[in-house]
């Protein structure tokens, strides 16, 4: 990855490029603040029922998403992950492609690497990758065991598991926090709000027929950025957290497209419409900010997550700077006690 532009704007490129890089990052920030509603927003008051045929729609939608999503834990897949980032003139400045197979070991979701741009992983390498990232899995699960507030209950006995039976391998995952590629598809974890939803009509996606529906935020984006202090934070700066999240929710779209017989989310985008409310425009201009997840049914009667896309542009004094980053999940399979790993030339 290119750290300096020749010639004159050598200082304004190397400084360029150190934001440039981190518009994916600052973008999925944004987007964290929607997997973290605010307490209000993930726990709906009770007295307040859907009001329109629509909101009670939506809410069957939603209730159905987090049912669907866990029959990922029944299955084995391939990932390809990609990172693309061009600057003034389009000309590339960092590009990989990396691919990695998920499985099932000692009750733990592993993400096995296969492949950095075309070029096979070294075994040592391969198995030092996963055994770091089992152990840091594990001992997330334990701290998550830890944070309960209820004392955590002896482990169960050892489940006997018949290898010609798919259905018992959700039996063998002992982890309490969901795999990342699971954690992925909740990237934008939207929470039902009644009245701010609008049918735009009917169309055809891959082939079904689906709702296209609007969805004009609120309390999309909860919680605060700042971090974790002994120190607590003062009342302006929760007036200044509040402001930030309502104008965030002011300029945020999401577009659902349902399959409305199964109630099945087939696909949703995420829009920014405008950053100018943002700080420093004269420094950095954020020109667009775009997500989707689009879900895919690999077996019958389950849908599955099959691509996250998170792409934007932003407008600094030697030009503009584009990036997307590209998770793509395929060749799902029925989990088995021994996986080969590997992935198919494409």
């Amino acid at each position: 990855m290119p750290h300096s532009r020749v010639g004159a704007v050598l200082l304004a490129g190397v400084s360029s490029l150190a934001l440039a890089t981190g518009f994916v990052t600052a973008g999925s920030n944004a987007l964290a603040h929607a997997s973290t509603p605010s307490t209000e927003a993930a726990h709906p008051r009770a007295d307040a029922p859907p009001s329109t045929d629509l909101d009670a729609f939506m809410g069957e939608v939603l209730a159905h998403r987090d049912a669907n999503w866990k029959k990922l834990q029944q299955y084995v897949l391939d990932e390809r992950e990609t990172i693309d980032l061009r600057g003034p003139g389009n000309v590339p400045l960092w590009g990989e492609r990396r691919d990695y197979t998920w499985y099932l070991r000692d009750g733990f979701f592993v993400r096995s690497p296969v492949k950095v741009n075309g070029v096979a992983i070294a075994e040592a390498d391969r198995v030092k990758y996963e055994r770091d990232y089992l152990r840091a899995v594990q001992a997330r699960d334990k701290r998550r065991v830890r944070g309960q507030d209820a004392p955590a209950a002896p482990p169960p006995a050892a489940p006997v598991i018949s290898e010609t039976d798919p259905a018992n391998m959700d039996a063998l995952v002992k982890q309490t926090r969901e795999p990342a590629f699971i954690s992925s598809a909740y990237f934008l974890r939207f929470t039902f709000e009644p009245g701010h939803y609008a049918l735009v009509g009917r169309e055809t996606l891959d082939g079904r027929g689906v709702l296209r529906i609007e969805y004009y935020p609120e309390k999309l984006f909860g919680g605060t950025d700042r971090r974790r202090s002994d120190k607590p934070a003062s009342d302006a700066d929760h007036a200044h957290d509040r402001e930030f999240q309502r104008l965030m929710n002011k300029v945020a779209l999401v577009t659902l497209w349902v399959e409305p017989a199964s109630h099945q989310i087939v696909k949703y985008t995420f829009d920014n419409v405008g950053f100018d409310f943002l700080p420093a425009q004269w420094l950095v201009h954020i020109d667009d900010l775009h997500a989707s997840m689009t879900m895919g049914q690999p077996f019958p009667d389950v849908w599955l997550p099959r691509s996250l896309e998170m792409a934007g542009s932003l407008t600094l004094a030697v030009g503009q700077f584009n990036g997307r980053y590209g998770l793509e999940y395929h060749d799902y399979r029925r989990a088995d006690v021994s996986v080969k790993v590997g992935v198919k030339e494409r």
